[in-house]
């Protein structure tokens, strides 16, 4: 099943025109979200295990290491690519800046992962796979030629898909807000 704030924010993905890059994608349960909603999906990952389902379902794959390279990232994409990113349960911090410029204007970016006190329920417990509080929305202005404005931002507690602390935003590249960026 889908991240279920990928699916709070479908809306505003269904207003997109161009490529929405799922980040991370492993077995690729947004990316299936993302092109039952009609959507044109790449999704990457350093391992290809689930591109067989993927491409049969008419999703683009990338085989990728972002983590590797002389930097310690190797971002493989162009400023102004995607009409949407959507990274779940992943964290590779150098990203973040290369992220946010790789956005159309009005792109949106969905972002979702573990942070500090997860470790009181399981893995990740690995502070460098955990953000610290306030570590997400402060990457939004990782990349001082790109501004974000923030739609929604969590930092807590969550039950589901299992026990555990999060943080997630929703972000609209550009300094205004739409009618669509509702809560």
């Amino acid at each position: 099943m889908a991240s279920s704030w990928l699916m709070r924010f479908s809306h505003l993905l269904s207003a997109q025109n161009g490529v929405m890059l799922d980040l991370a994608c492993g077995s690729g349960r947004n990316s299936f979200y993302l092109r039952e909603l009609g959507s044109s999906v790449l999704g990457l990952d350093k391992s290809d295990q689930g591109f067989p389902a993927l491409n049969a379902a008419g999703i683009e794959t990338q085989l990728h290491d972002l983590e590797s390279g002389e930097a310690g990232y190797d971002w493989p994409f162009a400023e102004h690519s995607f009409a949407s990113i959507i990274v779940c349960n992943y964290l590779h911090r150098p990203l973040f800046p290369h992220l946010l410029a790789s956005l159309k204007p009005d792109g949106i970016l969905i972002y979702e992962t573990f942070a500090a006190g997860n470790e009181n329920f399981g893995k990740p417990s690995n502070p460098a796979f955990l953000l610290r509080h306030g570590e997400l929305l402060a990457q939004m202005q990782s990349n001082s030629q790109v501004e974000m404005s923030v739609i929604a931002y969590e930092d807590g507690y969550v039950e589901q898909p299992k026990p555990g602390m999060v943080q997630r935003i929703c972000a609209r590249k550009t300094g205004k807000i739409t009618v669509l960026d509702r809560l």
